[in-house]
């Protein structure tokens, strides 16, 4: 059985429209999952964005919550739609087009971790799938969008910074047609999730802390920034990938002893951030 499925940072006063996300970061490994992997302990890790909620565990001191997953993604992927059911994992599945995301074994129950590394020996059933979903998927996503509705409440826009980290390697293709390697990738799926002064502003917040940002290469955005995007309704949604490499180990999956330099930096940025959802007064009550 796992525990609560996510928790949320909340700051004593809410003064910022900007809310932040961790949904990968969870680190919470159900009995159910570590007793049935083929995978040992640093593996099933792999595809863990590890330590990113501590590096934004400071988005409530500049008034803005932090929502982060407990359970990991690879029991169940926050960031998918719930109806992305691998049938190569889940038992009774049907498929239904092609959908890449599950092709490479990385729907909303993953079957593969880092490296095309198999989870399970064989499938789980439906029951358990959907069971697994309830307790996870479904209350993290009622959270967010009770967070996201209360910010558009009181401020008339809600900000989501979806954060992530991202292989250093994943950078190797960009890296070759740069001048200097990216630190940062900023996804808003092409101009589809937030309006484009809302992402300069959060470019410009990376840049001024002295990291190299890119938009889009390779990562543009997922299911968080497609579904909860709405920048005609001052609903944005950006993702934001850090390199792992700058504060961990990746092998090892154990902090730098550069971490607590990258976190201030970090700090720096949020503050920024947070400071773009104060651009308009809280809403008069009524």
């Amino acid at each position: 059985m796992t525990r609560n499925a996510f928790q949320i940072l909340s700051p004593d006063q809410v003064t910022t429209s900007v809310i932040f996300a961790s949904p990968h970061s969870g680190r919470d490994y159900p009995a159910d999952l570590m007793t049935r992997t083929r995978l040992n302990a640093l593996q099933v890790r792999s595809s863990e964005d590890a330590f990113v909620d501590r590096l934004f565990a400071c988005a409530p001191d500049h008034g803005a919550p932090l929502i982060c997953a407990q359970v990991p993604r690879a029991y169940v992927d926050m960031n998918r739609a719930a109806d992305e059911l691998d049938p190569a994992i889940v038992e009774g599945v049907r498929r239904k087009g092609h959908n890449p995301r599950i092709t490479s074994g990385l729907g909303v129950i993953p079957r593969v971790v880092a490296g095309g590394m198999p989870i399970y020996t064989g499938k789980i059933s439906f029951v358990e799938a959907e069971d697994r979903l309830a307790r996870c998927w479904h209350p993290y996503h009622a959270a967010l969008r009770r967070l996201l509705g209360q910010a558009h409440a009181a401020f008339g826009e809600a900000i989501l910074i979806d954060c992530h980290s991202m292989p250093h390697e994943a950078l190797d293709g960009v890296a070759r047609n740069a001048r200097r390697r990216p630190d940062v990738v900023i996804g808003d799926r092409f101009g589809a999730s937030a309006a484009g002064d809302v992402v300069d502003r959060i470019e410009a917040a990376f840049s001024a802390a002295g990291l190299n940002v890119v938009r889009n290469a390779p990562f543009a955005g997922a299911y968080m920034t497609q579904h909860y995007g709405r920048p005609a309704r001052n609903q944005h949604a950006v993702q934001v990938e850090i390199d792992r490499s700058l504060y961990m180990d990746e092998r090892r999956i154990e902090p730098l002893p550069e971490f607590d330099e990258i976190a201030d930096m970090i700090r720096r940025v949020v503050g920024d951030i947070a400071t773009l959802g104060r651009s308009s007064l809280p809403l008069a009550a009524e």
